[in-house]
């Protein structure tokens, strides 16, 4: 599999988010705010943590595995789709996220 850079993990992550802006429009006349797409995030970071309980045997459930690796790809996407409905530049928070706590750890 091919490695995906930021750019194109926007490019596709607007793409679909545009889908979905469609269906919401024609479902309920309005497409999500940020606010809701925030909470969207929320369930799938919890739906995350119970995959990992299941994948952990803390939690009975079938076909975790699956459901784990889609509901990560799920928040890295909302969190990318986030960050561009908020103009705040992905790569950049990123990567001076990294810088920051890398430097805490040097001293």
């Amino acid at each position: 599999m091919a490695s995906l850079n930021f750019e194109q993990l926007k490019e596709r992550s607007l793409k679909i988010r545009q889908r979905y802006h469609e269906l919401e429009l024609n479902h309920h006349g309005s497409e999500w705010t940020v606010e809701e797409d925030a909470l969207a995030f929320l369930t799938d970071a919890g739906l995350v943590g119970r995959h990992v309980m299941s994948q952990q045997g803390r939690w009975p459930k079938e076909n975790t595995e699956q459901e784990l690796k889609h509901k990560i790809g799920e928040s890295i996407w909302w969190l990318t789709i986030l960050a561009e409905r908020m103009n705040i530049n992905i790569e950049v928070a990123t990567e001076e996220f990294l810088s920051k706590t890398e430097n805490l750890f040097e001293k």
